[in-house]
C-alpha cells in the first residue's frame, strides 16, 4: 500500500475531514497549499473546464486528469469515476484497474444512469457493480479505497429506504465508504450513518445547510463539496464577463484576487 493510499485510509478512520473538490491542477495545489489533507476530483468542475456539461467526458480523459492531478499534490486524491463509463460490470472492472494506476488514493461508482425515465440502475446490477470494482482494486494490490454512491437523491427519487438498501447493499459488496449525494437533512444524515456503521459515511455539502462540526456530531467522516467551489469561481467570472457584455463597464474586475497575491501562491509552490 503507497504512502498516500495509507494515509486516505486512515483518514477515513476517525474523526471528519473536509476533502474539496478542484477542477485542475492549479486549484489542487491551491486547496492543498491550504491545508486541506487530500483533495477529490469533480467530474462536473472538469467537464465544465472543457467547455462540456457533467458527465459528458470519455474515460481517457478523465484517466488522464486523474494522473495529471494525482502526480500534481502530495496528499491523497480521490476519483469522481462517475458510473465507471461503463454499464455491464465486466466494464467497470476493466476501466477501474485503468483509474487505480493514475495514483488516485480513492475512487467512487455511482448508480444513476443518466436517463431521466429510469434513473438509477436496477438494484441487482448496481450491487454487481460496486462487487466488480471491488474486485478489480484487490487484484491490482493497490488498497485505493473505493466509496459506493447512491444517487436517488439528486436524480429524482429522493427515496430514503431505497437508498438506505442500496448503501448497505455496497458496503456488503465491498465498498469502504458510502455516499448518498443530496441527503442534507439531519434525520436523513443520522440514517444513513447508522445503517452502514462502522463504515465511513461521505456528504455533499454544497451551500450552508450544514458546518463540519455538525456534521462531525452526526458521525459523519468525509465532506466533499462536488461541483460547488467551481461553481463558485464560475460564478465570478460570469458575473464580471456578462458585465463587460451587456454594460460596457469593468467594475467587477476590481473584485477579483490580486494577480500579485496569485503569482505569490504559486511561486511558493514551486519552491516547495
Amino acid at each position: 500500500m503507497s504512502d498516500t493510499i495509507q494515509r486516505f485510509h486512515q483518514l477515513h478512520r476517525a474523526g471528519c475531514f473536509v476533502i474539496p473538490n478542484p477542477w485542475d491542477v492549479g486549484s489542487a495545489r491551491l486547496l492543498v497549499q491550504l491545508g486541506f489533507p487530500a483533495v477529490a476530483t469533480t467530474s462536473a468542475g472538469f467537464a465544465w473546464s472543457l467547455g462540456r456539461p457533467d458527465n459528458h467526458v470519455t474515460v481517457d480523459e478523465a484517466i488522464a486528469h486523474f494522473r495529471a492531478i494525482a502526480q500534481s499534490v502530495d496528499v491523497p486524491v480521490n476519483a469522481d469515476f462517475e458510473g465507471g463509463f461503463a454499464i455491464d460490470p465486466s466494464g467497470v472492472a476493466d476501466n477501474v484497474t485503468r483509474a487505480v494506476a493514475t495514483g488516485v488514493a480513492g475512487l467512487s461508482i455511482e448508480d444513476s444512469t443518466g436517463e431521466s425515465a429510469s434513473p438509477l440502475f436496477d438494484f441487482a446490477l448496481s450491487v454487481e457493480r460496486i462487487t466488480a470494482a471491488r474486485r478489480a482494486i484487490d487484484a491490482s494490490g493497490t488498497s485505493v479505497l473505493l466509496t459506493g454512491r447512491s444517487e436517488g437523491f439528486i436524480v429524482g427519487r429522493p427515496d430514503l429506504a431505497e437508498t438506505i438498501r442500496r448503501l448497505t447493499a455496497y458496503d456488503q459488496a465491498g465498498a469502504d465508504c458510502l455516499y448518498a449525494p443530496g441527503i442534507t437533512k439531519d434525520d436523513e444524515i443520522e440514517a444513513v450513518v447508522k445503517a452502514v456503521a462502522p463504515k465511513p459515511v461521505n456528504v455533499l455539502v454544497n451551500d450552508g445547510f450544514a458546518t463540519v462540526q455538525r456534521l462531525a456530531q452526526m458521525g459523519v467522516r468525509r465532506i466533499s463539496v462536488g461541483g460547488a467551489l467551481a461553481r463558485a469561481a464560475w460564478a465570478g467570472f460570469l458575473q464580471a464577463a456578462k458585465e463587460i457584455a451587456e454594460q460596457g463597464t469593468f467594475a467587477a474586475l476590481g473584485r477579483g484576487t490580486p494577480g500579485r497575491e496569485l503569482n505569490k501562491a504559486f511561486a511558493e509552490l514551486l519552491r516547495r
